[in-house]
């Protein structure tokens, strides 16, 4: 099992430097247009050839940044194992079923239903670790987090059980849930002495190997009519902003403000895909999906214990 991870206070959500918050907004909203960027370009491409071409540009781009970053990538068969694991479970499965998702359901909702990856988190760390069992508090965040997500979907899945709505609203949900796979797979990474970019750079190049056959047999990207000035800048967007400038902007943050603020980013994402949504890809949200936010982001402060340390301080 893992060594247990130094953890931040409950309360140091309150001492963020001014860095550290800029750096969490920026974040935020950079992941937030990670749903617009991919909801422009599934107009035009299939979800496979977006990811890859994602994945794979920022593998690219990290490379090259190598010697400015000041790290270099290790030899061991064990280590590029590991690797091939994290790609799989953080970019290849989870990309793929939020970007596929992006074709029946709006990017605001996509988003919100990838909110619930902390939820699925508690449940993995609880089985899979030692030092992350469940406690009251997270079970009751649990319970409201995945009361939002039922009511995001709607109580009358049976009803609709061939919905393509339906499907792609789970298809999110379960990248959510690779996600926190990811999470509590990652932590072996901390034990083989790695920097975060080494890790960061090594998925991504991973990823790329297992995505680009499979894509080429299924897409046959080769065929495909020649995307748009505005699909190319999205793809461009998706993959040096999104995906390579983002681990960059995610591991400064994880060195300023630790790992439990990092939760912050998830709460702030889908505000910020729900708007770019709104604002330029003319998509609406229901007042159920608003609710099913409210009960996921209540679910997550009670889950980080953020809705506590607030009704404790207050008069």
């Amino acid at each position: 099992m893992p060594e247990p991870i130094e953890r931040v206070p409950l309360m140091a959500a309150a001492s963020i430097s001014p860095l550290a918050w800029a750096l969490i907004l920026a974040l935020s909203a950079i992941w937030g247009g990670s749903y617009f960027f991919a909801g422009v370009a599934v107009a035009e491409l299939p979800p496979l050839t977006i990811v890859t071409l994602r994945v794979g540009i920022a593998a690219l781009v990290l490379h090259l940044l190598r010697p400015v970053l000041g790290f270099a990538l290790p030899t061991g068969a064990d280590v590029w194992l590991a690797f091939l694991g994290m790609g799989l479970l953080n970019n290849a499965i989870p990309f793929s079923l939020i970007v596929w998702g992006q074709t029946q359901i709006a990017s605001g909702l996509a988003s919100i239903l990838n909110a619930t990856t902390p939820l699925f988190a508690v449940v993995v760390a609880h089985v899979l670790t030692d030092n992350e069992k469940v406690t009251p508090a997270k079970v009751l965040g649990l319970v409201i987090g995945f009361g939002g997500v039922v009511v995001l979907i709607g109580t009358d899945v049976l009803a609709v059980a061939a919905s393509g709505d339906i499907l792609a609203q789970l298809s999110c949900a379960c990248a959510a849930l690779s996600y926190a796979f990811a999470g509590v797979f990652g932590r072996r990474f901390a034990l083989m002495k790695l920097q975060p970019m080494q890790v960061a750079t090594g998925q991504l190049t991973c990823s790329t190997l297992l995505l680009l056959p499979l894509t080429l047999g299924v897409d046959r990207p080769w065929r495909l009519p020649l995307p748009s000035a505005e699909t190319a800048l999205a793809i461009v967007g998706l993959a040096i902003l999104c995906t390579a400038f983002a681990y960059i902007l995610y591991f400064r943050i994880l060195e300023l403000a630790g790992a439990v603020n990092l939760l912050l980013v998830t709460f702030l994402i889908p505000p910020f895909a729900i708007t770019l949504g709104v604002i330029f890809l003319g998509e609406n949200l229901v007042a159920s999906d608003l609710a099913g936010l409210a009960l996921i982001l209540v679910g997550l402060a009670c889950i980080d214990g953020r809705l506590r340390t607030v009704l404790r301080n207050r008069p």
